[in-house]
Order: C-alpha cells, then sequence, then structure tokens
C-alpha cells in the first residue's frame, strides 16, 4: 500500500512542475518580466520552463528520479531567496512555506527513489535478472568443470589414458 501512495505522490509532485513549465514555455514574456524584476537576467523563462517540464516528465516516468528530485528541490529552494523572500508579507510567506513543503516531499521522494512503478525499477530488476542468470551459468560451468576434472582423475587412478580436450581460449 505504500507503494502506492508513494507512485501516487511521485505524481502529484510531478505535475506541479509539468504544469508550470508547460504556463512558462506558453507566457514566455511575462516569465521574463517576473525574472528580471526579481534582479535576475533576462532570457531564463525558456531555459527554466525547459528545465521543469523535463524534470517534472522524469519523475513522472521514474526517470532517474534521484537526481532530479535533488535538482528540483534546490530549484524551489532558490525561488524561495529570490522570489518569495519578503516574510512580512502573508502571501510571501504563505508561497515560501509551499515552496518549503515542495521541497520537503522531493527529499522524501529522493529517499524512496527507486519504487515500483518507476523505470528506475525496471532497470534494476533487469539487471538484477541478468546477474542471477550469469550466476547460475557459472555454477553450472563449474559443476561441469569438476565432473570432468573427477572424471579424469578416476580413469587415472584405473590406469586408463586420460584425454584432455583443449577448448577454445574464449571458453576457459
Amino acid at each position: 500500500m505504500s507503494m502506492i501512495a508513494v507512485f501516487i505522490g511521485r505524481l502529484f509532485i510531478s505535475l506541479i512542475f509539468i504544469v508550470s513549465g508547460i504556463n512558462k514555455l506558453i507566457h514566455v514574456n511575462d516569465t521574463n518580466a517576473m525574472i528580471t524584476a526579481a534582479g535576475l537576467p533576462a532570457g531564463l523563462a525558456i531555459p527554466t520552463g525547459l528545465f521543469e517540464l523535463i524534470a517534472g516528465v522524469c519523475i513522472a516516468l521514474g526517470i532517474a528520479v534521484r537526481l532530479w528530485s535533488v535538482l528540483l528541490a534546490g530549484f524551489v529552494l532558490a525561488t524561495i531567496l529570490f522570489f518569495h523572500r519578503e516574510f512580512t508579507d502573508p502571501m510571501q510567506a504563505m508561497a515560501a512555506m509551499k515552496n518549503l513543503a515542495i521541497a520537503g516531499g522531493l527529499l522524501a521522494l529522493f529517499g524512496y527513489g527507486h519504487t515500483r512503478w518507476s523505470y528506475d525499477a525496471l532497470r534494476q530488476r533487469r539487471r538484477d535478472e541478468l546477474a542471477a542468470r550469469d550466476a547460475q551459468l557459472r555454477a553450472s560451468e563449474a559443476e561441469v568443470r569438476a565432473a570432468r576434472a573427477e572424471g579424469r582423475a578416476e580413469a587415472a587412478a584405473v590406469g586408463e589414458p586420460v584425454v584432455i580436450q583443449k577448448r577454445p581460449f574464449w571458453r576457459r
């Protein structure tokens, strides 16, 4: 049940950034005006919108969730410093608290980054399956080699000629 909650929470958090990124890309002039009003250089609207959109989509799909959640947490905390620093204004204080809560959710997501129903978990499962299959193959090859060695030892004890088969160098 907790994995379902983490999955839904991951979708909700990603939705914030997907919608925000799309809005920044649609309203580039307004976003640029807001950015320059905060004392930052103009021209950051498109990179910011793309960052939010790409990060939100990656978190929704579960691609590099831990990386994107840390980057977004830093981004959200930076927005508090640049855009919501007037804590005497109740609206600014509320926006800062909202961003602080989003950063907390992103850091919690960092802790549970490799959850079910994500691309990262799918890749990890596949790596584990390949490692298990490789270990099983190596074990069976070791058993065959041991059986061959045992057969040679028995043949030598009986006095039969021992035939050693040469294997190609890539199979050793």
